[in-house]
């Protein structure tokens, strides 16, 4: 899978950082068993930029860590039918995601990590809104960020 990367912040991020997303998102697609060729956006800006798009596409005048954008109803019920997908477009805050890190007293790499593991599964279909639903999405986290030596 393909994973295109811009940053539109003032934010130097760590050389590596770059293969870690990579690994992550392989172990993401490996676990749910996509196997397609295909591409991800990532998109890093700050908190007024997330806000906006926020409030633009979900009708929340808030700043929040993370938007997904999937280009595909729900790849986990549905499946894949094509031999190459863009899965869609994930928008991480650099500031938030800056915040959450020291917060929760690790790294913005580690973070950032989690936020692509997490908004992956969005775009494969994964959802938090109702409990069951949230269950089985923390559930697949848990599984990917272990792999990965991240424990969340």
């Amino acid at each position: 899978m393909t994973l295109e990367i811009t940053n539109e912040t003032d934010m130097i991020l760590d050389q590596n950082l770059e293969s870690r997303i990579q690994d992550a998102m392989s172990c993401v697609l490996r676990h749910e068993s996509i196997t397609v060729d295909g591409e991800v956006s990532l998109l890093f800006v700050d908190n007024d930029k997330i806000q906006l798009l926020n409030k633009e596409y979900r009708g929340k005048d808030l700043i929040t860590d993370v938007l997904s954008f999937p280009q595909y109803e729900s790849i986990k019920n549905d499946g894949i039918n094509d031999f190459f997908v863009y899965l869609g477009d994930i928008v991480i805050s650099l500031d938030q995601a800056n915040l959450q890190a020291a917060e929760f007293g690790h790294s913005i790499e580690r973070e950032i990590v989690y936020l692509v593991v997490h908004s992956l599964l969005h775009l494969l279909g994964y959802d938090h809104m109702i409990d069951k639903d949230k269950t089985e999405m923390r559930a697949h986290e848990k599984v990917v960020l272990k792999e990965l030596g991240i424990f969340k």
